[in-house]
């Protein structure tokens, strides 16, 4: 019997299993290739093993990189490759090198470096999600070690000015979904019929793009003028993660259904407590009271009311 495998990577959110690209990726290609993943939402890097997410662990053996935990599924006779020719498997190397180099730059700027989109949605996204007091340091360093990976890989010369680097890292990027959208063509994915780690790289890094709602959207934009893109991501989506998406909306509305119930109950054992009394509604609740109060005008929430009992 296969040994269990549990993947620990940061959660996910519009509609997506993880907004981390690395996390998609390994995601993904589980999926394709069937692997039996227990998937572990961690809420900040320093709980993983090896201080990053995505990590597989396997009994006692933890590895972190999409790359390293793809070829130790294919060791466990996971492989998503198997059809592909000699030359397809140079093709999905020279692809993802090139998805690393030209994509992943602009990628991180949107989500971390440019201003407006961290301070409105990538910054309190993540520091909702990491517990204080590490949310008011964790999401800072992050967006601190994204700018210095694109200034080490494109701040050389002749590029000495972030400005400079930011407009030629757009121009690559945008220059990518091109590339990425001309080789698709009208195909489901890039090598046909069935997905391989090629469409899962390309996946990992486009869905992020395509589905966070930014308020600086220059490279989403360029992205939803490319509708076989846009089609690819929003199949395999449907295809490969529409029970799992699914699953974390129904374990919302279960949960806030239960909160619900609980104020429902808190409000009626208040009731029964100070009859007679003004009580306060808590903000939130709507008409709904305790059938054994009667009251004199609408439950405003956050408002005071005095119940009497029959």
């Amino acid at each position: 019997m296969a040994a269990p495998m549990e993947l620990s990577c940061w959660g996910g959110d519009w509609g997506l299993p993880s907004l981390h690209p690395e996390s998609l990726t390994v995601m993904a290609y589980a999926k394709f290739s069937g692997a039996p993943l227990t998937v572990n939402t961690i809420n900040n890097s320093w709980r993983a093993p090896k201080g990053d997410v995505p990590v597989l662990i396997s009994e006692d053996i933890v590895i972190s990189q999409p790359a390293k935990i793809l070829n130790f599924l294919r060791k466990q006779k996971y492989n998503a490759d198997y059809e592909l020719s000699a030359k397809q498997g140079a093709d999905t190397l020279a692809y993802i090198a090139l998805l690393e180099e030209k994509l992943l730059p602009a990628l991180l700027h949107t989500f971390w470096v440019e201003a407006e989109n961290y301070c409105s949605v990538t910054k309190p996204w993540f520091a909702s999600r990491i517990a204080f007091p590490l949310s008011l340091y964790l999401p800072g360093r992050m967006s601190r070690e994204a700018l210095n990976r694109i200034l080490l890989t494109r701040g050389g010369p002749p590029l000495y000015s972030l400005t400079e680097v930011e407009a030629q890292i757009y121009r690559d990027a945008k220059e990518c979904l091109n590339l990425l959208s001309k080789r698709l063509g009208t195909s489901q994915f890039f090598f046909g019929d069935t997905p391989t780690t090629l469409d899962a790289f390309v996946f990992g890094f486009l869905a992020p793009i395509y589905k966070v709602c930014f308020p600086r959207v220059q490279l989403q934009e360029h992205l939803k003028q490319l509708p076989n893109l846009c089609r690819f991501c929003d199949d395999i989506l449907t295809c490969y993660f529409r029970l799992t998406v699914l699953g974390f909306a129904y374990f919302n509305e279960i949960k806030t259904q239960a909160i619900y119930d609980y104020l429902r109950a808190v409000l009626q054992r208040t009731c029964m407590l100070h009859m007679g009394r003004y009580v306060t509604v808590p903000t939130g609740t709507r008409d709904e009271v305790p059938l054994e109060c009667n009251r004199s005008g609408p439950a405003v929430p956050g408002t005071i009311i005095r119940y009497s009992f029959m």
